[in-house]
């Protein structure tokens, strides 16, 4: 049976072999333990297909035809959020307003959108929402056609003068709203109240506080959550594809119907799909260090 001493010498010796500065059997190894391995797997997988693209020819076919609809994807992604963030302003100010009318009118648009799916979103408003619109202008044409002489052009608007694009941006720029308005709040409920005060004793009015003092300061607040939420927008924008708009997975789902290829035109779409999420996500990080440093 060991002594007490020997035990103690042995528990030291582990201590010692634990420490940061101690020598190592392999130190090599060790570095390459803290190294990004699912980005180094993720590279190789997109050389991997990248090779596959250049050298087969099917392929090469394949992928042509899938990032065809790369141009209607950002298109959609950038107007509905463009949009998006318009609404989530104004409902965002709205959510902070001392008026009660405006700020249930806004509670109640932002937990009804949010507690639905966005795609029954898009589907309510491509055909629901659109074809009241147009029933509405078209009642309007008759109403000004009958008492004013003008109008014939409104009875005669239909739903397919709606593009199915236009609709979707639509319908994501609604949805989104909600989430927008609710990041718009917490930026601004962020900044102290004494700043509103001050900027009132020194004889602004609410909307110039707003605009020249607060809003300012919310943005750089907010920034992370605008740029994730536009990331997730341009993956949801895969949800157009069920009104047959034909952006990046619609023509996926398309070529491989048409050669029996599913497996490469889905790999290629979501290989896209990853590679826009990095390149948006780097301008993204650039964008918050650059405000940062605004900020000093």
């Amino acid at each position: 049976m060991p002594a007490d001493g020997d035990v103690r010498q042995e528990s030291q010796a582990e201590l010692i072999a634990l420490r940061p500065g101690a020598p190592r059997l392999f130190p090599g190894l060790e570095r390459m333990a803290n190294w990004p391995w699912w980005l180094v797997v993720a590279i190789l997988l997109g050389l991997l297909l990248v090779l596959q693209i250049t050298t087969n020819q099917q392929m090469s076919v394949v992928f042509r035809a899938v990032a065809a609809g790369l141009g209607i994807t950002i298109r959609v992604t950038v107007a509905a959020y463009a949009l998006a963030i318009v609404i989530g302003l104004v409902v965002g100010l709205a959510r902070v307003s001392s008026n009660r009318i405006v700020l249930n009118v806004a509670s109640f648009y932002v937990e009804i959108v949010r507690g639905a799916p966005i795609l029954v979103l898009l589907m309510y408003i491509a055909f629901v929402v659109v074809p009241l619109g147009v029933s509405a202008i078209n009642a309007l044409g008759g109403w000004l056609l009958e008492n004013a002489g003008f109008g014939l052009a409104l009875t005669q608007f239909k739903t397919r003068n709606f593009p199915n694009e236009v609709r979707v941006v639509v319908a994501l720029a609604f949805a989104y709203g909600a989430f927008e308005s609710e990041v718009f709040r917490a930026g601004i409920q962020s900044i102290e109240r004494g700043q509103m005060e001050a900027a009132r004793a020194l004889g602004m009015n609410y909307i110039q506080a707003m605009w020249h003092i607060i809003l300012p300061q919310a943005i750089r607040r907010i920034l992370p959550a605008l740029g994730n939420d536009f990331i997730a927008m341009l993956k949801d924008s895969s949800l157009v594809s069920i009104l047959a708009v034909e952006e990046l997975l619609f023509r996926a789902q398309l070529v491989g119907r048409q050669n029996f290829r599913s497996l490469e035109t889905l790999l290629i779409a979501a290989a896209i799909y990853w590679v826009l999420t990095m390149v948006f996500s780097y301008f993204q990080e650039r964008l918050e260090r650059r405000m940062a440093r605004g900020d000093r």
